[in-house]
């Protein structure tokens, strides 16, 4: 009896073994509905997916051919971009560039292959429906058992609500950029500050900011929003179970329309595995800030059986988003105080490099004679050869947009993150591209080398070669930078195991180098993930020439990826 059993075991072993290398084909559906948003705060009309705000958790597998048909049951025509996922052209979403567009009442199949794993999300690239609610989680499995343990897996994807739609909200930055700025500085302040700095750094300090048409508090553009964790506010308060011991995996997405979150859950050690899908050598952090369209993956083990917060502060402390982890429904624990809202100062600008401290890219250099030509948020006017450190303590200081976290623990940093393995060959790059981020927030216009999107040529790259891109941020804003198709290869200094990424943090008045293979042939969209700088014409067209011809029909070849 025992052999008989033994054979049959054997025999299931080997189907299952034969099995496991066959291309599996899943097909999904998706309908793009209006739905009711509920944050606890207010509720509203938006976008979501099969009924509901943020859409389902679509889980694939890695080497999977899928089939994704999307009913469009909206009064206005809409997309899905598959944000990070490598795959044709035609598939990926983007209305004039990719395809014309789902209209009213139509079904469009996307068809892709797999070619990946980790952590990435979906949303809408029409208009401002991705603000307004469509958007959507997806996990992929690898082929491959993960590199890490654990026992659970929660998505947590993160958001900014607003009680407007994102028309609206567009419109009133138009009209008044400060609009949304509900911290504005007083007169208060400036007496305070007299007395700390003195009357005249104070004065000075002030008419700097006033010839840049800009204020100390512009680090949000947008404030008054509600987070929200998986579609709940904080009041709601999302909850992940566990058991105590057990080791849980967390997949922050950061699906906000503007907002930055620094994380964090008191308590507990969070370990870095991932970042936007990609396998990082692991890093134990305290905090870790989340920019607008990134995704990080950690692993967290709760060895008490109590309650822990999981703690998203908004980067200008106007809200924070709140969740919890815990053995229980029902259980909470103690939500932290937001900390102080921090302020821009000119050292934020890359006005002092005498305080560079904790910076996490090159700082950019100006003297105090080219504010003066700058074109409101632009920092066009930069000289950087003739770096002089001011006499004004305001442009020593840093403000909280270069983090420390709490009690003094670990924050991460992009020079923590480190390749599991690496993507692609270490080689030099045939070319480099300088793409100042620049704009106008008196106008409200964002735009890339002084140039909006609508009067912009294409970027031209030839299939084949390995791009350089330099970022050169000229703004009091900072940019989150995603190319579509293609991987980022951010330079951290780590040579061969620089860091995989799909979207690229840029902090005001710094420059950042990363690198692309150009493997995708076709057209793609290269643009600030913040939805309002984008639509105001922080954005291009790239255009990749040459290469073997992929239609959507046929399976994308990635010959680089291991």
């Amino acid at each position: 009896m025992r052999r008989i059993f033994t054979r049959v075991c054997a025999a299931v072993a080997t189907i299952v073994a034969a099995t496991s290398s066959v291309v599996v084909a899943g097909t999904y559906n998706l309908t793009v509905d209006p739905v009711e948003i509920d944050t606890g705060e207010f509720k509203k009309t938006g976008i979501g997916y099969n009924g509901a705000s943020p859409g389902p958790v679509l889980k694939f597998t890695e080497g999977e051919d899928v089939t994704i048909n999307v009913t469009n049951n909206l009064d206005e025509a809409t997309s899905i971009h598959w944000h990070g996922l490598i795959l044709p052209y035609k598939m990926d979403g983007v209305p004039d560039i990719s395809y014309s567009g789902i209209e009213p009442g139509e079904t469009f199949t996307y068809k892709f292959p797999i070619v990946q794993s980790g952590t990435y999300w979906f949303h809408s690239h029409s208009g401002f429906q991705e603000p307004d609610g469509a958007y959507g989680a997806i996990t992929i499995a690898p082929k491959k058992r993960e590199p890490f343990r654990y026992d659970r897996d929660y998505v947590v994807q993160l958001t900014d609500k607003h009680p407007h739609s994102g028309s609206r909200i567009m419109r009133n930055l138009k009209m008044i950029p400060d609009y949304y700025n509900r911290k504005q500085q007083k007169l208060s302040d400036f007496f305070s500050d007299a007395d700390e700095n003195g009357m005249s750094a104070t004065v000075e300090d002030r008419m700097s900011w006033g010839s840049m048409r800009m204020m100390p508090t512009d680090v949000e553009d947008l404030q008054g929003f509600t987070p929200l964790i998986n579609g709940k506010g904080p009041n709601q308060n999302w909850t992940g179970l566990f058991i105590a011991g057990e080791r849980v995996r967390l997949r922050f997405i950061n699906s906000s329309a503007m907002t930055y979150f620094d994380i964090r859950i008191p308590g507990l050690k969070m370990t870095v595995v991932a970042a936007d899908g990609n396998n990082v050598q692991p890093v134990k952090v305290d905090e870790l800030r989340i920019g607008v369209a990134e995704t990080y993956d950690v692993i967290v083990r709760a060895e008490e059986d109590k309650a822990y917060t999981i703690f998203g502060e908004s980067m200008g402390r106007s809200a924070f988003a709140r969740g919890t982890l815990a053995p229980r429904l029902g259980m909470s624990a103690p939500v932290p105080e937001m900390r102080k809202s921090p302020l821009l100062t000119m050292a934020d600008m890359g006005m002092d490099h005498g305080n560079m401290e904790g910076m996490d890219h090159s700082g950019m250099k100006m003297n105090s004679s080219s504010m003066k030509s700058m074109d409101h948020a632009s920092m066009k006017g930069m000289d950087h050869s003739k770096m002089q450190k001011p006499e004004n303590p305001f442009y020593a200081k840093r403000s909280g947009l270069i983090p420390v976290a709490e009690n003094g623990g670990k924050f991460l940093s992009y020079a923590d993150l480190k390749a599991q393995k690496p993507l692609y060959k270490d080689r030099a790059a045939t070319r480099e591209i300088e793409l100042r981020l620049t704009g106008n927030m008196e106008r409200y216009i964002w735009s890339i080398n002084g140039v909006k999107y609508d009067d912009a040529d294409p970027i031209k790259l030839q299939y084949g070669e390995r791009v350089r891109f330099k970022f050169v941020n000229e703004t009091m804003m900072t940019h989150p930078m995603h190319l579509h198709g293609m991987w980022s290869i951010l330079d951290v200094g780590a040579g061969k195991w620089d860091p995989i990424k799909h979207t690229i943090s840029v902090a005001p008045g710094t420059t950042v180098f990363s690198e692309t293979e150009v493997d995708a042939e076709g057209q793609w969209a290269f643009h600030c993930h913040l939805s309002y700088h984008a639509s105001a014409g922080m954005f291009r067209k790239i255009v990749v020439e040459g290469g073997p011809e992929n239609t959507a029909e046929q399976p994308i070849k990635k010959g680089a990826l291991q």
